[in-house]
């Protein structure tokens, strides 16, 4: 082999052709092999790939890499999450179609993905954007109407005044579009939903089952769907109605103080309709937060309706019924009992009005009448609460539900957090709905045989809004029933639901339906998917329900979509800043405009100081991201891919740093440098060398399996040094041999020339993993430590379990040992089997 430097500026294209002409990582489902489905999040066509999806496409890849090399038979695919607002905002900014933004950043971003060497089966790429993608999705869509999981009614909003459509609950952050971040607004709209919460049980208790997924994941979901059990009751009310009220907590009925209705509650509406400052409070909680998280922290407001709620336990007790904007109308019935000395909401609120606070849980009797600074949660026994004092918290939920069912004003109701999925969004660039507005047959589904509705390209988006509106003609359709003139539907679905069902796409890809059942069958479950956990409710949960939902209606027959998850850290960069001398706030700028020394940070253009800032997530913002290509361009991709599975624990946060790049950069040299020493004329064996390679061998896979990539590349560092201090043997050069199969799934092109130029048939990449000797796994050698008063003097390699009496004649002889004695009396000598070997003279 040639002693001089590795070059990936040719290697890695070299080998990247070769690849794709040998068609090596091309997914066989009538192979024999075991399957394996390797699958990261599919990324976004925003323009080019981050350092971020490099980080995770590297752990992907060298999973499926190593499945590869072990027998299995691998489906590794790509594909483009490619509809979406930001489509339609470079539209609107850039005056371009959304179709050529996407189509040109996805051909970026796939030549960089090339360039990294990933072995990926570009075969079966799909973009959601595609119609012979979403006409699928659109008979599944239809499908699930059929089946009745699909339904259109009127219902309140997310709307964000920006992106103008409709948001998820979980697309509102902080009272925020999360693309747009603008407040969002309450509106009352037609939406088609999902009946995501027929599956709510299913859900919940199909957490139970994924023992390979985070345990974070699990909780955020579990609470996202948010199973409840307690008492629906009725109040009478002193106008002569009834309120409807929900509560978990049934238990502390008599400390209850006031009732509280959302704003959007009938109640509430009734009462604005004849109170004009009703009215404006109505309008008020409006224009605020919108989700449960914003209003936990939002100041408690109320409004007083001047009605009183009748105390079902004591007739003559009236509770005061406000319009609160910390209710939920889509929670329970909208309507609650509050308790301001057990439940921090009601406690802000009460404290505001001056409305009562009761203590009716202490943690005794005793300590019945300890004074409230805050509501109180927990567990204790019920005091101040008549029939109920002296009970538990179980006892009394029990008593109170059962009373209200003996006596008909309520009853034990299970309640869910989770709500029915609305997909509805007004936009142009996502999938058409297919469905038709008929004056006469009312909503219509487009035949099967119709499909894909296909978006026009002929649109303007001059104007906000949704341009499928204002088309001239797209809209415009006969009636599939009656035939007479009829309208289609505008709205389009949420990006969401591309994303719910992709990874069927991807096992099977049959023209004229959305994929084989067989076919989906030998793929699904995903064995390894990894992602952000930024997508733990939003998606992971989204796709959780849609593949139940089909096979609930005979589509497939798996029911959980990911048998193993995986959610990486974040790459992360230190900031670099200055202050804006006139209005103080921060300029940003990025690491290529930086000059970093000991001493701080200057900007190259001028050479003045600026301020490093902390390592935070990588972000266009704060300008603190680090350009792929680049590092390719400077590095190679084997040094960039190396660096992303270095240092840092794959679930953690990996900080970027220059200095840590240029070392991977090195070592890959290291590495070439030691395989151009391959001899295969060697001779002689070395056991030692022999027993580190089969324990590394060994150690390196269980590592890869457990997507320990760190540990994995620790355990080559370490063997890449023995083999480099080893004397020439035969063992010796089986040894480079066996790093080049090691480093192959992490350092791809580096392997491929070593392979080559040591003369090896094939490509590294379709090699087996190097097999591995049980027998040279156990440690049949141990060092011993030799004591001579108290002090280390020598060592000896031994056979393990060597008898002490050879233990001790060996360190006697030492001749470390005698210098150490000086001729001195040996007055005992312990031997601590396999250890150690202390003389007392």
């Amino acid at each position: 082999m040639t002693e001089q430097r590795f070059d990936p500026s040719q290697a890695d294209g070299r080998w990247q052709r070769a690849w794709d002409e040998a068609r090596c990582f091309e997914a066989d489902s009538d192979s024999n092999r075991p399957k394996s489905y390797v699958l990261e999040m599919f990324p976004y066509p925003s323009g080019r790939i981050h350092i971020g999806h490099v980080r995770n496409y590297t752990m992907g890849d060298v999973l499926a890499r190593y499945k590869r090399m072990t027998g299995h038979e691998v489906l590794h695919p790509m594909g483009w999450d490619a509809f979406g607002m930001p489509a339609e905002n470079a539209a609107m900014e850039q005056g371009v179609h959304p179709a050529g933004w996407t189509y040109q950043n996805i051909a970026t971003m796939k030549a960089q993905l090339k360039r990294l060497g990933f072995a990926l089966d570009w075969s079966r790429e799909i973009a959601t954007c595609d119609p012979s993608y979403y006409g699928h999705e659109q008979a599944l869509f239809l499908d699930m109407y059929e089946a009745g999981l699909v339904y259109r009614r009127q219902s309140a909003v997310n709307w964000d005044p920006v992106d103008q459509t409709v948001l998820a609950n979980e697309q509102v952050v902080d009272g925020r579009g999360w693309r747009s971040g603008a407040l969002v607004e309450k509106r009352q709209l037609n939406q088609w939903f999902l009946k995501i919460t027929q599956f709510a049980q299913d859900l919940l208790g199909g957490l139970g089952t994924l023992e390979d997924w985070p345990e974070k994941v699990r909780l955020m979901q579990e609470n996202w769907i948010g199973k409840s059990e307690g008492l629906q009751f009725r109040f009478d009310l002193t106008n002569g109605d009834t309120l409807d009220v929900y509560t978990t907590r049934p238990d502390t009925i008599f400390g209850a103080s006031f009732v509280a209705v959302a704003p959007d509650h009938p109640l509430a509406e009734a009462v604005a309709q004849v109170n004009c400052d009703a009215a404006k409070f109505i309008e008020k909680c409006r224009a605020g937060g919108t989700t449960a998280a914003e209003l936990e922290t939002a100041e408690k407001l109320g409004f007083d309706t001047g009605i009183g709620a009748v105390h079902p336990f004591d007739p003559d007790k009236r509770l005061p019924v406000y319009i609160a904007n910390f209710v939920l109308m889509d929670y329970g019935t909208g309507a609650i009992m509050a308790v301001p000395g057990h439940d921090q909401r009601d406690f802000e609120f009460a404290t505001k009005y001056g409305l009562p606070i009761v203590r009716v849980v202490a943690a005794s009797a005793e300590q019945a009448d300890a004074p409230l600074t805050e509501a109180e949660a927990g567990d204790g026994v019920l005091v101040h609460s008549a029939i109920l004092d002296g009970m538990t918290v179980p006892e009394a939920k029990r008593a109170v539900i059962a009373a209200a069912e003996s006596q008909g004003w309520g009853e034990g109701k299970t309640v869910w957090r989770l709500r029915d999925w609305g997909v509805s969004r007004q936009r142009y660039w996502g999938t058409p709905i297919p469905f038709i507005h008929c004056g006469e047959c009312g909503v219509v589904p487009v035949p099967k045989e119709q499909l894909p509705v296909t978006l026009p390209e002929d649109v303007d988006f001059s104007i906000p809004g949704n341009p499928l509106v204002r088309h001239p003609t797209w809209k415009h359709v006969d009636c599939p029933k009656c035939g007479g003139a009829a309208e289609r539907e505008t709205d389009t679905l949420d990006t969401f639901v591309n994303s719910s069902w992709y990874f069927l796409r991807f096992a099977s890809q049959p023209a004229d339906r959305p994929f084989d059942r067989d076919e989906v069958a030998k793929w699904l479950p995903v064995d390894q998917y990894i992602g952000g956990i930024e997508h733990a409710i939003l998606h992971l949960l989204y796709a959780r329900f849609w593949t139940r939902a089909l096979k609930h209606i005979g589509k497939i027959d798996v029911a959980e979509p990911f048998r193993s998850l995986f959610t990486q850290g974040m790459v992360t960069h230190e900031t670099y800043e200055r202050k804006n001398p006139e209005n103080g706030q921060p300029v940003y700028f990025g690491p290529g405009e930086i000059e970093r020394s000991a001493e701080g940070a200057v900007l190259k253009a001028d050479g003045d100081p600026v301020t490093i800032g902390r390592v935070i997530k990588m972000s266009k913002s704060k300008k603190n991201v680090v350009d792929p290509d680049d590092m390719v361009e400077r590095y190679g991709a084997d040094a960039v891919r190396w660096f992303m599975l270095s240092d840092s624990p794959p679930e953690r946060d990996l900080p970027w740093s220059e200095s840590g790049i240029e070392g991977c950069g090195r070592f890959v040299q290291r590495l070439w440098r030691l395989f151009s020493q391959y001899d295969d004329a060697a001779t002689g064996e070395d056991r030692a060398l022999q027993r580190k390679q089969h324990q590394t061998i060994a150690a390196a896979a269980e590592d890869i399996e457990a997507l320990a990539f760190n540990k994995a590349v620790a355990r080559v560092y370490e063997f890449t040094s023995a083999v480099e201090k080893a004397p020439p043997s035969a063992t010796r050069s089986e040894s480079i041999a066996t790093l080049m199969l090691l480093a192959s799934p992490m350092m791809p092109h580096l392997s491929e020339e070593a392979w080559h130029n040591a003369g090896f048939d094939g490509l590294v990449s379709e090699a087996e993993w190097p097999p591995v000797d049980p027998a040279l796994l156990i440690e049949d050698e141990v060092t011993i430590a030799v004591q001579v008063k108290g002090k280390l003097r020598d060592t000896l390699t031994v056979a393990k379990g060597l008898p002490q009496v050879e233990v001790e004649a060996l360190a006697l002889a030492s001749e470390k040992v005698q210098r150490a004695l000086d001729g001195a009396e040996v007055r005992k000598v312990i031997v601590v089997p396999d250890r150690l070997v202390n003389i007392v003279a």
